[in-house]
Parts: C-alpha cells; sequence; structure tokens
C-alpha cells in the first residue's frame, strides 16, 4: 500500500520527537490542584427534545480561569447507577445535535458532550493572553508563561467535566467512559491521564501530538497551520524552534499518556495525513494499561466504516 508515514510494524514502536518539558509532571499536578480549587457553581437548564427515554440539559459549569463551560448532558430517565460516556469534539467544532447521543441514552446510558472553550459552540474563551493569537488554539499562550496555554486549560475542562458527571447521584463514577475524533481524540486521552478513574477510552487519529514530527514530514497545513504561521510571523529563522517546540510539549497528549489508567481502543486510519500515524502512535505507545487499535490501511482524517458500531459495542460493554 502507499504510505504517508512510517509502515506499521515501525509506527508500533516509534516513541514521538518532541522534546518533553523537564516540569511536566509538576506542571500538570499544580494545573489539577488548580482546577480542584475552582467552585464549578453547576447549572442544570432542562431542554426539550421528543425523546420520552430521556431527560435533556444544558449544562453550565465555571473552569479554570472564571470560564462558563457549557455541555450537553442527556440521561436515561428515572434509571440510577448508569454508565455514562464523555464525548469531546473535533477542532473548532461544537459537541452536536441533541439526537446523535439517544442510543447511548436509550441503552441506559449518561451522555455529556462538551463544548470547548472559544470555539464552535457555547463555551466562554475568557482571553487575556500575552503574544499572538492568530489562526488557532495550539498558539495561544505560546509567549505568555506556560500557564496561560489555552490547551491547559481545555484540558482541564475535560477532567472537571468528568468530575463533575461521576458525581452525578444518577451515575455510576466506576463506569465512566470517553471518547471523540482528532481534537477529540487528544481530549479523550487528556481527560482519562488527568481523571484517572475514567474506566475506558475510544480515541480516533487523536490531534496534539508530536508536533516536532509533524513540523519535520512537512505536514504543518490545515490543522498545524497556525504553528507554520507563528513561526513565519514571530520566529522566521527558527531561533527560538527548541524552546517553542518545548513550550508545546505541555500540551502534547504523548506525554500525558503515561498517566492513562484506563482500557483504550484507538482507531487510526495508515493514510492520515492531517494527524499523521506516527504522531497517534507516538502517545498510544506510551499507554501503559490494556489497549489496542482498530486499523485502516487505506483511510485518512475520515469516517472510518464500522468503527462508530465498534465504539458503540465498547463503551457500552457491562
Amino acid at each position: 500500500m502507499p504510505l504517508v508515514d512510517m509502515p506499521l510494524h515501525e509506527l508500533e514502536h516509534y516513541q514521538g520527537r518532541n522534546p518533553r518539558p523537564a516540569d511536566f509532571e509538576e506542571y500538570w499536578d499544580t494545573a489539577l490542584a488548580e482546577m480542584r480549587a475552582v467552585d464549578s457553581n453547576l447549572e442544570l437548564t432542562p431542554h426539550p427534545i421528543a425523546a420520552d427515554f430521556a431527560e435533556c440539559f444544558d449544562l453550565w459549569f465555571t473552569g479554570v480561569g472564571g470560564a462558563r463551560i457549557h455541555a450537553k448532558f442527556l440521561r436515561p430517565k428515572g434509571k440510577a447507577d448508569c454508565p455514562a460516556v464523555l464525548q469531546f469534539h473535533g477542532y473548532t467544532w461544537h459537541s452536536g445535535e441533541w439526537h446523535d447521543k439517544l442510543a447511548y441514552v436509550a441503552n441506559g446510558i449518561c451522555v455529556a458532550s462538551l463544548d470547548c472553550r472559544g470555539q464552535g459552540g457555547l463555551s466562554e474563551d475568557v482571553g487575556g493572553v500575552k503574544g499572538p493569537t492568530h489562526k488557532g488554539h495550539i498558539i495561544r499562550g505560546l509567549d505568555d508563561a506556560p500557564e496561560k496555554l489555552l490547551f491547559r486549560s481545555i484540558f482541564l475542562d475535560t477532567a472537571q467535566l468528568a468530575k463533575i458527571v461521576m458525581e452525578m447521584p444518577e451515575v455510576d463514577a466506576n463506569r465512566v467512559s470517553a471518547m471523540g475524533g482528532s481534537q477529540g481524540g487528544a481530549l479523550t486521552i487528556a481527560c482519562a491521564a488527568l481523571e484517572p478513574r475514567i474506566r475506558r477510552a475510544a480515541p480516533v487519529y487523536p490531534f496534539l501530538s508530536d508536533y516536532r514530527r509533524t513540523w519535520e514530514m512537512d505536514q504543518g497545513g490545515s490543522a498545524y497551520e497556525e504553528i507554520r504561521h507563528f513561526f513565519r510571523m514571530h520566529d522566521p529563522r527558527h531561533t527560538r524552534e527548541e524552546e517553542i517546540f518545548t513550550r508545546l510539549g505541555y500540551i502534547d497528549i504523548q506525554f500525558l499518556a503515561p498517566r492513562v489508567r484506563a482500557e483504550v481502543m484507538m482507531g487510526v486510519g495508515l493514510m492520515d495525513n492531517i494527524c499523521l500515524p506516527s504522531t497517534q502512535f507516538a502517545a498510544y505507545n506510551k499507554l501503559g494499561g490494556l489497549k489496542s487499535t482498530v486499523v485502516y490501511p487505506d483511510y485518512g482524517h475520515e469516517g472510518l466504516p464500522g468503527f462508530g458500531d465498534i465504539t458503540y459495542d465498547f463503551l457500552a460493554r457491562p
């Protein structure tokens, strides 16, 4: 088959190229302490939808930095001790339609679908960083203190949502899982890393991994074009290259992966030229627990036939 990256037998051993910050663990321990100190100020507002087996709500909470964060929350009517699934969406998008979550609810599973702050949904982006913000969220805060990186806040939002859902009286906290594709795949891994009680995780071609590898493979366009733009406008001779990629290492999911305790099933297309397979395997290969891949040799960053059904069966399993 044609290749856009390494052959599969090399991918299965690849360990990544991006530099890891020396204080990475301390950085995230401090971030989690900040998140836990926030009063979530949870608000649930009923949302009408024609499903007599489901109750639907707009869920709002306060995240780090004071931003009000939105998620769709659906639960089976009149049931207790329910499992739950957290859903995370692709880059710039939103939490999706209400109806596309009802299959899980009909099977007795609660669903919480996050709107990432500042993207296509309702969540608030409080801003307030030094340096450029043009083109995207990866570079937001890159010229400020590491704590100002926007994806730090977004990663923490996923863990805070997980904690909120786990504390709901109708949810069995031991049966909460996560899923998502592209950015949503990255957030699935980040959530499972920062909230180790997540039971199962189903990321699909995860984004936000091994930034330097993407750059070296000249795949800096499309989803990663903001990094190219940052260098062109703010470091055209790459005098700060090591510093910049090391700073991005704080929000590189491959370094969060060792914290994951969930069982992981990852979908990957070997023709993916948006999120290169090697960048995905850089994270996957660092997972220490039970894990598996579902590989599509002729598919790229697109719908993977049958994977939705495979994911449903994986997450709905007792």
